[in-house]
């Protein structure tokens, strides 16, 4: 007669039902009882550091579009991150770019914006602005509060020149918001037009800038304030330690 050995085979019974439910299991995670294929929605963000108005959700959109890669109801197996990123950083206004991919279906897309510190407006027909690096940024139809800088402005002189004195303007906000134009002479000399005040302020070569900004900043607030904005037309920092002045 043949004789079963019970509690063998109810180990081996038990052994088979924990791998039939260890294999259900994973294959559940893996594959959840509604996967998503598709993308289902776009998020864009984008850290907004003083460039408002060079670049919104919309434009990044179009941007996409335009390329072919934007990925809303596109298969997710068929969407590349990175490509999207090597494409937005293309963009004159973008200074970074990621993109990644969320279990949910959908692609998150984070930008910083490159900030613009000058719009030039030079005598040759130019009319671009300049970053924080120097670089050249296309005209564009936002309006922005920027100082504008006028003149003989070769695209070298922007970027070798200009440059560093827009850092300096937008990292000062007395200054940022008391300078409305910077106008560069047919000899590379430089004036400012004040948005405060009836009156030129002549720099002269562009060299010891800050210097020369600390003193009429000095001059301001112990000389302007008390004499009135309104009393000279052209104020001269050409030479170290003087300013001249010329009445209206």
């Amino acid at each position: 007669m043949l004789s079963i050995n019970w509690k063998k085979t109810a180990v081996v019974v038990l052994d088979i039902a924990i791998t039939v439910y260890l294999v259900l299991a994973l294959t559940a995670f893996n594959r959840p009882d509604a996967p998503v294929t598709v993308c289902s929605e776009v998020k864009i963000d984008i850290e907004q550091d003083g460039s408002e108005g060079f670049l919104n959700a919309d434009e990044v959109k179009k941007f996409l579009e335009t390329n072919k890669l934007y990925p809303l109801a596109k298969p997710l197996e068929n969407i590349n991150p990175r490509l999207i990123e090597e494409t937005l950083r293309q963009s004159p206004f973008v200074e970074t770019a990621e993109c990644y991919k969320t279990q949910g279906g959908t692609i998150r897309i984070t930008l910083k914006p490159k900030t613009p510190i000058l719009r030039v407006k030079a005598l040759n027909g130019d009319d671009y602005y300049i970053d924080n690096h120097g670089k050249q940024m296309s005209n564009t139809r936002y309006p922005n509060n920027l100082i504008v800088a006028t003149g003989y402005i070769s695209r070298q002189y922007s970027k070798r020149v200009l440059t560093p004195i827009g850092n300096m303007l937008m990292a000062d906000k007395f200054w940022q918001s008391q300078i409305e134009q910077i106008n560069v002479l047919a000899d590379g000399s430089m004036e400012i037009v004040p948005r405060v005040g009836e009156h030129i302020i002549y720099l002269g070569r562009p060299t010891g800038i800050e210097q020369k900004l600390k003193r009429l900043e000095k001059f301001y607030r112990y000389g302007l304030s008390r004499a009135g904005w309104n009393k000279y037309s052209y104020i001269s920092l050409e030479f170290d330690n003087q300013i001249i002045c010329k009445k209206k």
